[in-house]
């Protein structure tokens, strides 16, 4: 029942994440006003927790000490949550099918999971983060769409991203040697769906209608027998000729 099959879907659902917002800038500015310096915000998958630990480990050449301070500002996101949506489930039999060079391919419905995300902004200036955050929130209104390639049937799905909520926190407490850190947390979730096995089948290769009791004009209205013959993976799943009986009134 449960053989291998891996579609990717959540891992290209995270990629497309990820991409939103890779191209988030922080600007600095001098006393008179222009423009100091531009600075690319980097982004990296991984949990909350991993992100605040190496802010505050200290950075140092050497070896007895921890070396993995982390450079603010930073964009840090992870999934917190796979849940399925009842809502948006239909028919679990119905079949999509698609033609590729002369080969069907078919699939089962695919089933509705909301994916949650976790968004986190982490800068040592209130000013530095809240740049971040008005760079996000205008896209998002409540929702921003992508359309992802999900497997060779389902090229081009649409999958909203919805905004659920934004916190923004600040660490004011420790001593003066405990690093500053300004923190904002994204909550989205992804209405995308997951998709099972993809078979294949290749289409018929001919049809052979034998009739075998004769067709007249003076019967017409009487029973007639014909055997029909189908070649192809359609009717066999495999190479060669399956033979029907199929008996009627012509």
């Amino acid at each position: 029942m449960f053989g291998h099959f891996y579609n990717e879907s959540i891992r290209k659902l995270v990629i497309a994440f990820g991409t939103l917002f890779n191209d988030v800038h922080i600007v600095k500015y001098n006393s008179n006003g222009s423009e100091k310096e531009k600075i690319r915000v980097p982004i990296s998958y991984g949990p909350k927790e991993k992100f605040i630990r190496r802010i505050n480990n200290m950075s140092s050449i050497s070896e007895d000490v921890n070396k993995t301070q982390i450079t603010l500002p930073h964009i840090g996101f992870d999934i917190t949550a796979i849940i399925y949506d009842v809502e948006r489930a239909t028919n679990k039999l119905r079949q999509t099918s698609k033609s590729i060079s002369d080969t069907k391919k078919s699939m089962y419905n695919e089933v509705p999971y909301n994916i949650q995300f976790g968004l986190y902004v982490f800068s040592r200036y209130v000013e530095e983060n809240l740049q971040i955050v008005e760079q996000i929130l205008p896209y998002f209104n409540p929702n921003f769409n992508v359309t992802l390639n999900l497997n060779s049937i389902h090229s081009k799905v649409d999958v909203p991203i919805n905004l659920n909520a934004v916190q923004v926190m600040e660490d004011y407490v420790g001593d003066f040697q405990t690093r500053r850190s300004v923190q904002s947390v994204f909550s989205f979730t992804a209405k995308s769906y997951v998709y099972g096995p993809i078979t294949t089948s290749k289409p018929i290769e001919g049809v052979t209608i034998d009739v075998i009791n004769g067709f007249k004009y003076s019967s017409i209205g009487a029973t007639q027998t014909a055997r029909i013959e189908i070649t192809g993976d359609y009717a066999t799943g495999s190479s060669g000729g399956v033979v029907y009986d199929v008996t009627g009134t012509a």
